[in-house]
């Protein structure tokens, strides 16, 4: 075998984070299809909180299966970065009553 070519552990490996990875994009996108309310940024709010906690998915499936250190710290940063505004997004709807 190649000294390149992925054993068959890490391509099941990879399969895995694929799959993972697609399913929480497509939950993420789903979820962003909100109707529109008029308000604009209502709306916003309604739509960047899906997207954010999808931003936490994928970096905690890269957390699951990824190795380099950079790419672990990013996303340890994302998801404590993203559950924090989250938080803001989730009192801000809250104190208008949604």
């Amino acid at each position: 075998a190649h000294p390149a070519a992925p054993s068959v552990a890490q391509g099941a490996e990879e399969h895995a984070f694929l799959e993972e990875n697609d399913a929480a994009m497509t939950k993420m996108m789903n979820d962003m299809a909100a109707k529109p309310t008029g308000d604009v940024d209502r709306d916003f709010v309604a739509m960047m909180n899906p997207h954010h906690q999808g931003a936490i998915d994928m970096a905690r499936i890269v957390l699951q299966y990824g190795t380099d250190p950079e790419v672990r710290k990013l996303a340890e940063e994302v998801i404590s970065a993203q559950e924090g505004e989250i938080a803001m997004m989730r009192e801000w709807l809250a104190a208008r009553g949604q």
